[in-house]
């Protein structure tokens, strides 16, 4: 065999080594050439927000909530809604027992009769003492009328002596102890009046506390059945039936379901990132609340840091009693940056390299980051508002341009 043929053979061996390897290699450093348009995703570069957050969780509950007291001290006779029923206003809660309050209005209206018989007799008492006292101001009227003239005669008598002087003074002195008499009556007569007046007005005016109190008892009649004061949710009753209430004490609790609040909650070791005043998305349905916290409280037996969050929106729509959420609290938030997508398999570098698409190529550049934020990234340079990137993950090693056929 010549040496020409050897080095043919080699140089084939050579080649069919070669041809193998690059088959076996070929899935594992398998480079594309070209793409096509339409077989991987982009993304136009464009302005919005870059918000950095921590994520928590949160339930929605009713910010405002309505207290029905017991009106009474009684029992529960008989309960209509339970907690969680939806109750229209004015739809029947809870029934309380109405005998005591029956008995009472009972009693009170026996009252009232007797009073009103008591004030029908001092009344007629009153006018029968009236004439008495007119009578016997008339008598003492007449007798010193009497007298008065019989002075007269008695004076008439004296100028052609037929009378002493001594019988004229007399009838002086019984006319003066007449009128005596008649002012002391006069005096008597109107005190007497005035206590005929004060006990028919001491009489009426129980009669009129105890018509106030029997209507206040036929309020009370109605009140002991609870209606809904609004349309709303049954937080919860105080009791089942056959329960006693006292009066004043919570009965019922409900929410009127008109706004809202969340109730967050966050990891312990999250606290320090939390203040009262921090801007927060409440995440429902893809739609972002915005909201701020309110007040902390620490929960000591789950490692948990709880929190309101009151919401801008308190009465959207979409919110929903006893609904758990995402909750973002904000601890960054750029607005109106220049931004990119945040890739998958983010590492934290603030240098990144895509594929910038230009006609029929996409170029790799690199771009160098600011603020990371949880979806997206703040781009400082390498690429402006407007330009498409190719956001798929592509086998691009060693290449810097693709080719994209359409």
């Amino acid at each position: 065999m010549g040496s020409k043929t050897r080095l043919f053979i080699i140089l084939l061996i050579v080649v069919a080594v070669a041809g193998a390897a690059v088959i076996f290699l070929l899935p594992k450093y398998k480079v594309p050439i070209n793409l096509t348009a339409g077989s991987f995703k982009t993304e136009t570069i464009a302005r919005g927000p870059v918000i950095a957050s921590t994520r928590a969780s949160g339930v929605v509950e009713s910010e405002s909530e309505v207290l029905i007291l017991s009106p009474a001290r009684s029992f529960i006779k008989r309960v209509f809604k339970e907690p969680g029923s939806w109750v229209e206003k004015g739809e029947l809660i809870v029934q309380l027992d109405k005998e005591n309050v029956v008995a009472d209005m009972e009693r009170i209206g026996d009252q009232l009769e007797m009073k009103r018989n008591s004030l029908e007799k001092t009344q007629l008492n009153a006018q029968s003492t009236r004439l008495d006292l007119g009578y016997n101001e008339e008598v003492k009227k007449l007798r010193i009328i009497s007298l008065k003239s019989t002075l007269a005669d008695q004076e008439q008598l004296l100028e052609v002596g037929g009378i002493s002087p001594a019988r004229i003074e007399k009838t002086k002195q019984e006319i003066v102890l007449a009128e005596k008499d008649l002012e002391t009556l006069t005096e008597k007569n109107i005190i007497r009046l005035k206590q005929l007046a004060a006990d028919e007005k001491g009489l009426m005016l129980q009669i009129k506390v105890q018509e106030k109190t029997l209507k206040e008892k036929l309020e009370l009649l109605t009140k002991c059945d609870i209606k809904a004061p609004s349309a709303g949710i049954i937080l919860a009753v105080a009791g089942n039936e056959g329960v006693r209430v006292d009066m004043d004490k919570m009965l019922v609790r409900m929410s009127d379901l008109t706004s809202f609040k969340v109730i967050g909650s966050i990891d312990e070791k999250f606290a320090k990132q939390l203040k009262t005043g921090n801007r927060v998305f409440v995440k429902i349905d893809q739609e972002n609340l915005r909201g701020r916290v309110g007040n902390i409280t620490p929960m000591v037996e789950n490692e948990k840091v709880q929190f309101n969050i009151h919401l801008k929106e308190k009465s959207h729509p979409k919110l929903i009693a006893n609904q758990n959420v995402e909750v973002d609290i904000v601890n960054s938030n750029k607005t109106d940056v220049v931004r990119i997508k945040k890739p998958e398999k983010f590492d934290g570098t603030i240098r990144l390299k895509v594929f910038v698409v230009k006609g029929t190529e996409a170029v790799k550049t690199e771009i160098l980051l600011g603020a990371i934020g949880n979806d997206y990234c703040e781009v400082l340079s390498g690429v402006s508002e407007g330009d498409e990137v190719i956001i798929d993950e592509i086998n691009s090693r060693g290449l810097d341009r693709i080719e994209i056929q359409k």
